[in-house]
Parts: C-alpha cells; structure tokens; sequence
C-alpha cells in the first residue's frame, strides 16, 4: 500500500502541531471538505478526544444530511436568540462526536452581517474550551464572514485536489486570510488524490504559488488518496470509518489526524 501522506521532500523546517480549534476550509466547493470534516472529528474522537463538530457553512449547511441525522437545534436557533451555543449541541452517537448543525437546506444565514459573524466567532470559541478538539466545517470560498470565522480558529485546514480551479481558489482564500491576519499558515490536505504524482504536484504547485506572492511556503499534513467507499458512506449517511474501516481514504484521514495531533513537519 502506498503510503500517500509522507514525503521527505515536501517536508518544512520545524514541526507545528495544529491547535485545538480548526477550522476545515475550501476555495471551491465540490472538494470533499464537509465529507472530511465528518470523518475527521470521527478520527479525534475515535483517539479518545472529546470533539465537536460546527456546521459553519451559513449557506450550504448539510452536516446533518450527510451524517442521516435530526438535528433538534442548529445555528439559525442561535443567531435567532433562542438558543446559547452550549444549548445548541447534538449528540451524534456514543462515543462519538457532538455536533452543533447549520441551518439545513436554507441560504437563511448566508448574509449574515458582520456583528451576528462576531458574535458567533466569540461563541464558537468559547464553545470550544470544553472540548479536546473543535472542527469548524467553513462555506467553500473567501467571503467575509468565512474569512472572519477562519481567523477565530487556532489553525485553518486548506482542502485541495488536482483541479486547477481547486488550486486558484484555494490560493483567492489564503490571499485574503493573510490580508487579515499576516501570521496565518494554513495547513493542506490534498483530497481525493487519483495518484501520487498528481497530489504531490498538486501540493507544489499551491506551495509554490503562496511562497512566490504571499512570502510563506503551507505545510503538507496529508493526503487523501480517492476511494470509492467514500460516496458508498455518503449515499448510507454514515460515517466513513464505521462502515469501512480499513478503507484506503479511512486509513489516510486517520494519518492526517496523527500528523495534526503531533505536528507536521515542513521541509
């Protein structure tokens, strides 16, 4: 078996572990991003770490369709007043994850103003002290209040394939993340990589293209070789590690959350 999440040569120069808050992102959406989002808190939680799970995608939420779940609350109830965030969690399963859900299948908070942003941002992140890990599953693209709750997380995971749409949006919403907060650098996963080949010149071709305009070189964290039990789970809406654990993409995500856990290393 090939092993598609290490690679001496896309190593950076000290390893960084990424914080307990992160946020899940995508230029473009079709990228698998909420698919790994899912499997991803699975994966923490699956490691003994309480996790949660916030559907953050005010105009495409569909964590809760995906996962075959009712969610008895979700954001909208929150923006709205009704509910505290705190009030606003699910439980997915025992042993698993908890999940606070977007408002499904309703654009209702895609214009949210920025005031509501804030105020969900700081929600977000208090919610958060009382998890181990907290993923922020982000709406594809760089509007604002995407960007703003990028910039609330410790750390931002930038989901990428081998299309070349993929690879300028990707760079459209790091550009604009830096132009909030200079310090800011995302980590990268290459999704649904049909080979070797093209995830690593996938990876150098976005590295390369954020060293030459943006000054800094993203670390790889890993890489997510195409799998067709990943939409077997989705048409079942269950998770990806339940059904078929020992699945090639199963077996790259939880990689992915090892080298998050205990750094990535950028060469």
């Amino acid at each position: 078996m090939t092993n598609f999440a290490t690679d001496a040569s896309l190593a950076l120069t000290a390893p960084r572990q990424a914080g307990p808050l992160l946020a899940i992102a995508s230029g473009k959406g079709g990228v698998g991003k909420t698919t790994l989002a899912i499997a991803m808190a699975h994966a923490f939680a699956r490691r003994g770490q309480r996790s949660l799970l916030v559907d953050a995608d005010l105009g495409m939420a569909n964590v809760d369709v995906q996962l075959g779940v009712s969610a008895a609350s979700d954001l909208a109830s929150v923006v709205a007043g009704d509910l505290s965030l705190a009030e606003a969690v699910n439980c997915v399963g025992e042993g698993s994850f908890d999940l606070i859900a977007g408002p499904s299948g309703s654009a209702a908070l895609a214009g949210l103003d920025l005031e509501n942003v804030n105020r969900l941002a700081a929600g977000v992140t208090a919610a958060s002290m009382a998890y181990d890990r907290t993923l922020i599953d982000l709406a594809a693209g760089a509007e604002r209040s995407t960007i703003r709750l990028a910039a609330a997380a410790d750390d931002v995971l930038i989901v990428i394939n081998d299309e070349p749409t993929s690879l300028t949006d990707a760079y459209a919403f790091v550009k604009t993340l830096r132009m909030r907060d200079e310090g800011a650098c995302p980590f990268v996963v290459v999704n649904n990589a049909p080979d070797p080949a093209a995830a690593h010149n996938a990876y150098l071709g976005f590295a390369k293209t954020c060293e030459s305009f943006l000054g800094f070189r993203p670390p790889l964290a890993g890489i997510v070789r195409r799998d067709p039990h990943v939409p077997q789970a989705i048409r079942a809406q269950v998770m990806l590690e339940s059904r078929y654990p020992a699945s090639d993409a199963a077996s790259d995500i939880a990689k992915l959350v090892r080298a998050l856990e205990h750094g990535v290393t950028v060469k």
